[in-house]
């Protein structure tokens, strides 16, 4: 029972398509849950599983790849519609985002990286509205937090490159003097608002919306499927424009996140390189 638990939400609907409202069959049957973000393994390859979510981050990636390299490959003066698209999509992050954030003088190298950020999360996001594929992937805790640790990682790695170790620990800390008695709590709190808060908070707040957008979704397309039965065809209507309505919020959402975590990405960097007073 344990085991068949473990599937997605849609394949859960597929398997319960006798369970309706008036049927002495409870909403609690089809209801989604965790096993809505647990996937059987697509194939295993030396005790390494390969998911649905896997798969749909490697064809994003692939994806992303194959439309900036067929976008400038042979870059035009006269950009044609692609590469007209790509860049438009390049630019608004590089101008919008690093630009307005670093200054284009120190801002300019880390534009690739950042780029290359936003249009992953992004796509990766989208996966959730996409026919077939119907699942964020950053609804999976482990992709925001190892995209989380690049940025950490980087971040830290700056801040010691620019400051030294000694500056490194007052960028860190929030050193001011002039705080008198009250510096070490100061410091104590930006420390650990720093080094262990700040990397959690930025993974979690992208996998979160995912999380209940997705959630969400599932619980009123299923329940529109469960309450089309009898007099609860009404209720299943208003579900359906429910599915609907938070279908097209979570389109907004995904770019949001998307921007939100590129924004304080930049954020980051520049706290790294700005000079501590």
């Amino acid at each position: 029972m344990q085991k068949e638990l473990a599937v997605s939400a849609d394949q859960t609907l597929a398997f319960e398509t006798d369970c309706h409202i008036f049927d002495g069959c409870g909403f609690s049957t089809v209801s989604p849950g965790l096993h809505s973000f647990v996937f059987k393994p697509l194939f295993e390859v030396g005790g390494f599983e390969f998911n649905k979510a896997m798969l749909l981050a490697l064809l994003g990636s692939v994806a992303i790849v194959w439309f900036f390299w067929a976008a400038f490959a042979k870059p035009k003066v006269v950009p044609g519609k692609l590469q007209m698209v790509g860049e438009a999509g390049y630019d608004f992050i590089r101008r919008g985002v690093v630009y307005e954030t670093l200054g284009k003088k120190e801002g300019e190298k880390y534009v690739p990286l950042v780029v290359a950020l936003f249009f992953f999360i992004w796509i990766m996001n989208l996966w959730s509205v996409i026919p077939l594929a119907q699942f964020p992937v950053t609804s999976i805790i482990a992709f925001p937090a190892v995209l989380a640790a690049i940025v950490y990682i980087l971040w830290v790695s700056l801040t010691f490159k620019r400051h030294g170790f000694v500056g490194a620990f007052k960028n860190f800390t929030g050193y001011d003097k002039s705080l008198g008695p009250v510096l070490p709590l100061a410091m104590t709190i930006e420390f650990f608002s720093n080094l262990l808060v700040r990397p959690f908070t930025h993974a979690v707040r992208l996998f979160a919306n995912m999380f209940a957008g997705h959630l969400l979704i599932v619980m009123f397309t299923i329940a529109t499927w469960y309450l089309l039965n009898g007099f609860g065809i009404a209720y299943a209507g208003v579900s359906f424009l429910m599915a609907v309505v938070m279908t097209a919020f979570e389109l907004f959402i995904q770019a949001v996140q998307a921007y939100v975590f590129v924004l304080l990405t930049c954020t980051y960097i520049q706290g790294a390189l700005a000079e501590h007073h």
